[in-house]
């Protein structure tokens, strides 16, 4: 496979290794892996993006396998890596199935449910092709497809919402987060609203999801004022196609990024990411 392939390759086999694991690092390392193994095989598949796709997923298997069992020790809630705009931009192969929303979703699939998900759904695999890559036979698959399928519906909202709508509701919602606007907040929030902190117990966060209005309007502001006596700064941005802001020390680096779920002219959801660990990757402010 000449090196240019392989390049043009990476991003595709990175969208399904991230996709499954929720991790940038870690879908770095099986992509890499995959790689390594393909040269080491000596093989010369009819097709190398088959190939390659197959060791990947199969590599993510393994890898999501060991991980959940860390994740059910984990302090506090745990959130995927985020993707934060050009980054999240090249590697979106389909916008909703890259956004934070969706991958903590897929957190109530088994790995293998997560992989024929994914391949099926996404990624547009035939069945038969799905079965060959985990192992298991074509009319399992579907029914391993229905019941991955029916736990994603479980907690997915059903709304249509431009990105354009979806900015604006973002705009509106940063601009009384800076002023510190309690009540317009509140209205900018679905009763419901919630927040997911992952603090990965390196960062301040909480030991459980904060729901309802007004109490996530007066913890935003509270938070804000936080930052900002740290001399934190804050950028709108894109994360992993979401609506989202990004805090940035004194050094430039990234300390906490959040993106926004919007349904319905309000926000419904915050995911907000402070293990340092998670967005060491997001590029310094510029």
């Amino acid at each position: 496979m000449e090196m240019e392939s392989q390049e043009e390759l990476r991003p595709y086999l990175f969208a399904i290794a991230y996709r499954m694991l929720g991790s940038v690092t870690e879908a770095e390392d099986v992509v890499q892996e995959a790689f390594l193994r393909f040269h080491e095989g000596h093989v010369e598949p009819e097709s190398p993006k088959a190939y390659l796709a197959t060791i990947t997923t199969r590599l993510a298997i393994d890898q999501l396998r060991s991980a959940r069992a860390r994740r059910e020790t984990y302090p506090g809630e745990w959130l995927p890596e985020p993707l934060v705009e050009d980054d999240a931009l090249r590697h979106a192969e389909t916008a909703d199935s890259l956004s934070l929303t969706f991958l903590h979703l897929l957190e109530r699939l088994s790995p293998v449910e997560r992989a024929v998900f994914l391949l099926r759904e996404v990624f547009d695999y035939p069945y038969e092709e799905v079965a060959a890559i985990v192992g298991k036979k074509p009319d399992n698959c579907r029914q391993i497809l229905a019941r991955a399928r029916s736990h994603v519906e479980e907690g997915r909202r059903r709304f249509d919402v431009s990105r354009e709508e979806r900015d604006e509701v973002a705009r509106r919602f940063i601009a009384a987060w800076e002023e510190g606007d309690t009540e317009s907040l509140v209205e900018l929030l679905a009763p419901d609203a919630t927040v997911y902190g992952d603090g990965g117990g390196k960062a301040p966060s909480m030991p459980a999801p904060l729901v309802g209005a007004e109490r996530v309007a007066k913890a935003l502001i509270g938070w804000g004022g936080q930052a900002t006596a740290r001399g934190l700064v804050h950028r709108p941005a894109h994360v992993n196609g979401e609506p989202g802001v990004v805090f940035y020390g004194p050094d430039g680096r990234a300390v906490w990024v959040a993106a926004l779920e919007v349904a319905e002219g309000v926000v419904v959801a915050i995911r907000s990411v402070l293990n340092p660990d998670k967005v060491s990757h997001v590029a310094p402010a510029s």
